[in-house]
C-alpha cells in the first residue's frame, strides 16, 4: 500500500494518500479531485552484510546537478 503526496489545486494545501487498488484521491480539506502528485523521496536504508550502511535515502543523494534527490539518469 504506497503513500503518496498531493496537492489540492484548489484550496492550495498538500496531503499524503494511501492508494487501494484504483482508489482516486480527493481533498480531505476541500474534497476537491482535482489534486496533482508531488514527487518525493523514499526513506530506507541499504544494509550491507557486515551491518554496514551503504546508501540512504534519495534526499542524500550526493548529486549536486539537479534538485530531485535521486538522479539516474544524470549518472551520479
Amino acid at each position: 500500500m504506497p503513500i503518496y503526496e498531493y496537492h489540492c489545486d484548489k484550496c492550495g494545501k498538500n496531503f499524503e494518500f494511501i492508494v487501494l487498488g484504483k482508489d482516486q484521491p480527493a481533498c480531505p480539506f476541500c474534497k476537491n479531485e482535482t489534486v496533482s502528485k508531488l514527487i518525493s523521496t523514499c526513506g530506507f536504508v541499504n544494509k550491507g552484510r557486515g551491518g554496514e550502511t551503504l546508501s540512504s535515502s534519495a534526499a542524500s543523494s550526493s548529486c549536486r546537478g539537479c534538485t530531485a534527490g535521486s538522479c539516474r539518469s544524470c549518472g551520479h
